[in-house]
């Protein structure tokens, strides 16, 4: 009886070890050159899009899990892709001046994975702590995370309301009677983040 007793505990702690057991993390770093960001801002006449290079990035998995990751950004890389010649220059010099990005004070931005919640498949609802301009706020979005040939790949569209990070350059939310020359507040970001092999 008492041997029968044994084995009993014994599968139950056994049982609850596998239960409890979670494969260790595995760290990828991320292939800046492969990799890419796009961003869209939009005003009452129209918007403007360009790019933006990353400075370093990691995503964890657990298994074929997405757990977290982050990721910098490198703001002295910002150009612009649907202007060219001194129009380009104008407008990129304005986004890094103190209007904008202050790019000479903040030349980094970074985002953080706070949660990564699997919805099924390849899609993830992603919580982060995203610092622009030295101000840190919690962000939501979907991202899709599959592998391909070796690689993970991690696609997001992000929207962000520049004013939550101290940007209110002509904001209809804190100006009156801008007209056209309005900004809106909510610009987009495009991010494709490729690992190494």
């Amino acid at each position: 009886m008492k041997q029968m007793s044994f084995y009993l505990i014994l599968a139950g702690l056994t049982t609850i070890g596998l239960l409890s057991f979670k494969p260790s993390a595995t760290t990828h770093k991320v292939d800046i050159k492969k990799s890419s960001l796009s961003w869209t801002g939009y005003k009452v006449t129209g918007k403007h899009s360009g790019s933006i290079a990353l400075k370093s990035g990691e995503l964890k998995f657990e298994g074929s899990k997405l757990v977290g990751g982050s990721f910098d950004i490198d703001m002295n890389s910002m150009a612009s892709t649907d202007l060219t010649g001194e129009y380009a220059d104008k407008l990129v010099g304005h986004l890094k001046a103190d209007d904008f990005f202050g790019v000479a004070n903040h030349p980094t931005a970074k985002f953080k994975i706070i949660s990564a919640g699997h919805q099924g498949g390849n899609l993830y609802k992603i919580t982060g702590e995203m610092t622009i301009k030295g101000i840190t706020q919690t962000i939501k979005f979907n991202s899709t995370v599959k592998e391909e040939n070796g690689v993970k790949i991690a696609d997001a569209p992000i929207k962000i309301d520049r004013t939550d990070f101290g940007i209110k350059y002509v904001s209809g939310s804190f100006m009156e009677n801008l007209g056209d020359k309005t900004i809106y507040d909510e610009f987009d970001l495009e991010i494709k983040l490729i690992t190494s092999k």
